[in-house]
């Protein structure tokens, strides 16, 4: 086996996907207080090597032909595009015929390298999370010197030239982002990226539910808000 984990093929919209992680452990350039992966005492913003990737490809390609996919998610344990192999598994998948969707945080999408491999993915997931400063250094704890402001304009910036379906997660977090004058600031972000869709979600990790999580009437009422920007 290789460095890859694979959660089990599933059906979305009559597809068939296989939903990959190509990280052995956990690498982002956030630090999220309520991430499931836990900690990242060591943010990275720069490619790295791992082990086990010549395995991990062939194993990929055995799982793409034995299976019948017809998308693979790329959903890792942090930000994927820090793995150095990036292209080489877009490309690989891309190679068998079959359309790839990333994940990514989005904060690498203001890198010309990261958006030309970015770019051939045929939908991006970015996420958003804070609408203020304050809470974004507070929660998030992006790499040292990031801004929210940066974080948001370099999605728009990655959308305006991207031809792929830009999807955005918003995670609507108890105390943070779920106030009226909050759900206002997340319409305006919505406004700005303009994405070909949204996925709102709210925190059911167990670990994070009681002091994070709202309650479904609220998450309701948002939902509908923010749904219909």
């Amino acid at each position: 086996m290789g460095g890859f984990s694979y959660k089990e093929i599933y059906i979305e919209d009559g597809k068939r996907v296989l939903e990959v992680n190509i990280l052995p452990e956990k690498h982002c350039n956030f630090d999220c207080i309520f991430c499931p992966i836990g900690r990242s005492y060591k943010k990275v913003d720069t490619p790295q090597s791992f082990n086990e990737m010549d395995n991990s490809l062939k194993e990929l390609e055995t799982m793409i032909e034995n299976n019948k996919v017809e998308l693979v998610y790329i959903n890792s344990k942090g930000e994927a595009l820090v793995n150095n192999k990036i292209d080489d598994i877009i490309n690989l998948i891309k190679n068998k015929g079959v359309p790839v969707r990333l994940l990514s945080n989005g904060y690498l999408l203001w890198r010309d390298e990261y958006v030309e491999i970015a770019n051939k993915c045929d939908e991006v997931i970015g996420e958003i999370k804070a609408v203020s400063e304050e809470d974004f250094q507070k929660i998030q704890r992006p790499i040292e010197g990031y801004t929210l402001k940066e974080y948001i304009s370099n999605m728009a910036l990655f959308n305006k030239q991207y031809k792929g379906k830009f999807i955005l997660e918003v995670t609507i977090i108890k105390g943070y982002n779920d106030t009226e004058e909050s759900v206002n600031k997340i319409k305006s972000i919505i406004n700005e990226l303009s994405p070909d869709k949204i996925i709102i979600e709210k925190m059911n990790d167990e670990r994070f539910k009681k002091k994070l999580g709202i309650s479904d009437e609220r998450f309701n009422e948002i939902s509908e808000v923010l749904l219909n920007t």
